[in-house]
């Protein structure tokens, strides 16, 4: 009697879990209840740091460092692509101008591998959202492309997933990178034109929940 009461409550904590910090964690999870995107190394550093209020704008620490300007906008669909889905939560990090992800002295040692351009934004009544920042470097001697890193975290789904990154179509490394590993559309695709104005690089990212998310619960209506 006591362990199935014990086991109850695990079950209710995981349940209901949301951003209070933790992921849900694999193994504890009831084997009829998988993760929700699957495994994602570093998503649940999301919480680390993240504010108490979050705003549908956000401008990150490398938006007055050196490097290129870049503006990220766009609206988070729901699963039929056409509803807009309100407070989202969207957790973003990159590398820096030389492609490294640099950490400051005074950040959490947790997560100090995501470096210090890292930031959070929380999708509008419309599902918009928008990024100021600095256009991300490829890693130092690599052949990855440049890119920025994106995990969601939905109001009524139990854990964070990630989604595809954040490419540019004129990124040279691009090409080569896609025939070796093909895109998997997470959320749709994360390859981005980019446009220039006023010596500011602006480019349009829009997402769809779910989409190509393994053991995504909700179902297209």
């Amino acid at each position: 009697m006591k362990k199935r009461i014990f086991f109850k409550l695990i079950f209710l904590q995981l349940v209901f879990m949301s951003c209070n910090g933790q992921q849900a964690n694999e193994k504890l999870l009831p084997k009829n209840n998988p993760i929700v995107g699957g495994g994602c190394d570093g998503c649940e550093l999301m919480y680390i740091g993240i504010p108490k209020e979050l705003h549908a704008t956000d401008t990150s620490s490398g938006w007055n460092e050196k490097g290129q300007k870049l503006i990220v906008s766009g609206t988070v669909f729901q699963l039929d692509q056409k509803t807009p889905a309100p407070n989202v939560i969207l957790y973003y990090w990159q590398t820096d101008n030389a492609g490294y992800y640099s950490p400051t002295q005074k950040m959490d040692e947790r997560v100090k591998r995501h470096g210090h351009i890292r930031g959070w934004v929380k999708t509008d009544k419309n599902g918009k959202y928008t990024i100021k920042t600095i256009r991300p470097a490829p890693y130092p001697n690599d052949v990855l492309p440049a890119h920025i890193h994106l995990s969601i975290k939905e109001p009524d789904v139990a854990n964070e997933y990630y989604t595809d990154e954040i490419n540019f179509e004129d990124d040279k490394l691009l090409t080569a990178h896609f025939k070796k590993y093909p895109q998997e559309k997470r959320g749709g695709s994360g390859v981005v034109k980019i446009k220039v104005k006023d010596g500011v690089q602006i480019t349009t990212h829009n997402i769809v929940l779910g989409l190509n998310i393994p053991n995504y619960p909700k179902k297209f209506r």
